[in-house]
């Protein structure tokens, strides 16, 4: 006997994976710490023992190995006044094919005054027939820092996968004191391989990173291209209004993490997370 459609649903639902991480840093005897930890459903944090006795470093870990349609997670940081966090995944997030529904994440980043936050995750890598919505918030008060790179893999290419069709929707907006700094969206739907493959999209690559850095301005500008000969891939940086923005795309997924590595530590993002240089 099949089971009833309204069955066979509540069965789909109650298997969707949905977390949450909501963490905030304060500043206790001059040294950054934990002054809250909220975990729930797949997402765990864990804190190793960081290289720099000012920073607090924090690892996120999905215990449910990927995510697909249907799943949410929800990631919460609150850096305060003074306090300097530095934040990665235990592991590239993989985003599987979906049979309709969206597979949802939703980043809130807050900086306190003089606090810095480098949110550095490792890749998230799509698979074919994704259908993935993200977006990250950030508010920034004065004289705070930010440091953040995000770098998408379309399709594992040393196995041969691709990702031909898909949904990606990837919305980000940066403000400080309340007042928009940096806004885009990407918006793929339909044949992806077909776009990336246009020369003003990625020219055929399939590996593609953005780095924000405020403060930010000449000074990184030329750091970065100063090591274009390093790179295997393409990059382009700019600056304004106090931030920089480094592009970067390449032709696949390992060498992209290699010129990521190298454009952050021009940026003087060093020392990386132990966890990127493995």
């Amino acid at each position: 006997m099949s089971a009833s459609p309204s069955l066979g649903n509540n069965t789909f639902d109650s298997n969707r994976a949905v977390g949450r991480i909501a963490l905030a840093i304060g500043v206790t005897a001059g040294m950054s710490r934990r002054s809250r930890v909220h975990e729930a459903g797949s997402l765990r944090v864990r804190f190793p023992r960081s290289e720099r006795p000012d920073t607090l470093d924090a690892v996120i870990v999905n215990t449910a190995g990927g995510m697909t349609g249907g799943d949410r997670f929800d990631i919460d940081i609150a850096v305060g006044a003074g306090a300097r966090l530095s934040l990665t995944t235990a592991a590239a997030e993989k985003i599987y094919r979906s049979l309709g529904p969206d597979t949802e994440i939703g980043v809130k980043l807050v900086v306190g005054r003089d606090g810095a936050l480098a949110w550095l995750p490792q890749e998230t890598i799509l698979f074919d027939q994704v259908r993935l919505r993200r977006t990250i918030d950030v508010e920034l008060e004065r004289g705070a820092s930010l440091l953040l790179a995000e770098a998408i893999v379309f399709g594992r290419s040393a196995m041969g996968e691709t990702v031909a069709q898909g949904r990606l929707f990837d919305r980000w907006r940066v403000r400080i004191d309340g007042g928009l700094a940096f806004a885009e969206t990407i918006h793929l739907d339909g044949m992806i391989a077909q776009c990336l493959a246009q020369p003003a999209s990625a020219a055929g690559g399939v590996a593609v990173a953005t780095i924000v850095k405020i403060p930010g301005g000449d000074k990184d500008i030329a750091a970065v291209r100063a090591m274009t000969d390093n790179l295997a891939g393409a990059a382009g940086v700019s600056a304004w209004n106090g931030l920089a923005v480094a592009r970067l795309v390449a032709a696949d997924g390992a060498v992209l993490r290699r010129d990521l590595v190298t454009v952050l530590t021009a940026l003087d993002a060093a020392p990386l997370p132990r966890l990127w240089l493995n």
